[in-house]
């Protein structure tokens, strides 16, 4: 009992003395390991024109010398052509970008397994 508290201590410990930039390194670890369902629609005006599901992340691009952020994010998500929201034949995972200035855009996480619950 007395070394499951010893360990236990010192986890919380180690996770204080952690920066803030470690913590959300591991929160991100951890996140990608949970995995998440997140769905990225792109609009031209009022009409969605693009959908990417199956996103992990979406992050913010960094400078290579200067580490400052840019003015774009990335990440990996299927491209869903038939914007059906559903991965069909044909649809693979892809990279992608987009501007901070000119995509006009929602990102938002699809929970399945909560959306069947509710069905029933």
């Amino acid at each position: 009992m007395k070394l499951k508290f010893f360990f236990l201590s010192l986890g919380i410990i180690g996770l204080v003395g952690c920066t803030q930039e470690t913590q959300n390194s591991l929160s991100r670890s951890l996140q990608n390991w949970t995995g998440t369902n997140g769905v990225l629609d792109i609009y031209a005006g009022d009409k969605l024109v693009h959908k990417f599901i199956h996103i992990d992340k979406i992050s913010t691009a960094k400078g290579t010398s200067d580490g400052d952020a840019r003015p774009y994010r990335y990440g990996y998500g299927i491209d869903d052509l038939n914007l059906n929201g559903k991965k069909d034949l044909g649809e693979e995972k892809v990279y992608f970008e987009f501007s901070d200035y000119s995509t006009s855009y929602i990102f938002y996480e699809r929970n399945s397994k909560k959306k069947a619950k509710e069905k029933k």
